[in-house]
């Protein structure tokens, strides 16, 4: 599967949201998209799930415009304000939910055997757990579904710790055959030594990288 971005560009309603952007990222790979702080990390997100639609260019999912296709296929994780838990809830209940959203079983067998099989306590508050047991739990529902094929990781370094952790989730989701597309601060970037796509750049030449052994 292959994810391409041409100038996509988000306008709201009180100006820009997102300046126009272009990537391109294939199954197997690890694509890093910096951005600073309103730069429009999560406009970017949604609109590459197919839950946004972009005010100019266009997203095209193995080479065509279709946004359903894209909102089964793509899974985005975490996202500020959009998919990310109430941190009140119990885990229990974030998995719960998040089996549900993926057209799994939901009961309370298949929660304790989904909390078994990611050795994650369900009783704990959501906000409770560490950044990279937040993002790996997230990104465990993510690929729930059947249908999902690629993830976007909404700035899972917003939750501080070293990224090479949620690095390593991304790059196991790759090497199981997704693509992965993970949001983060140009800061964390340079952390990593990776030298990441850019929002608001043309980044179609560069962006077609192979990125996973560079974060193993």
């Amino acid at each position: 599967m292959e994810i391409v971005a041409t100038g996509v560009e988000v306008t709201g309603a009180h100006g820009p949201l997102l300046a126009p952007t272009s990537l391109r990222v294939r199954s197997g790979h690890v694509l890093l998209v910096t951005g600073d702080p309103n730069s429009g990390r999560t406009a970017l997100a949604l609109a590459l799930s197919g839950r946004l639609r972009p005010s100019r260019g266009t997203v095209r999912l193995d080479g065509a415009i279709d946004a359903n296709a894209q909102r089964r296929s793509v899974a985005v994780v975490d996202a500020p304000q959009i998919s990310e838990p109430d941190g009140a809830l119990p885990v229990r209940d974030v998995v719960a939910e998040g089996l549900s959203l993926a057209g799994r079983g939901s009961g309370r067998r298949k929660v304790r055997e989904w909390l078994s099989a990611h050795a994650a306590a369900g009783n704990e508050r959501f906000e409770h757990l560490a950044g990279f047991e937040r993002t790996r739990l997230l990104v465990g529902l993510g690929c729930a579904a059947r249908s999902t094929k690629a993830l976007v990781l909404d700035c899972p370094d917003r939750h501080g710790g070293d990224p090479t952790g949620w690095c390593s989730l991304a790059t196991r989701c790759a090497e199981r055959g997704m693509a992965v597309i993970v949001l983060c601060s140009p800061h964390s970037a340079d952390k990593l030594g990776i030298a990441p796509a850019r929002i608001g750049a043309d980044n179609l030449e560069t962006s077609t990288l192979d990125l996973v052994e560079g974060l193993r």
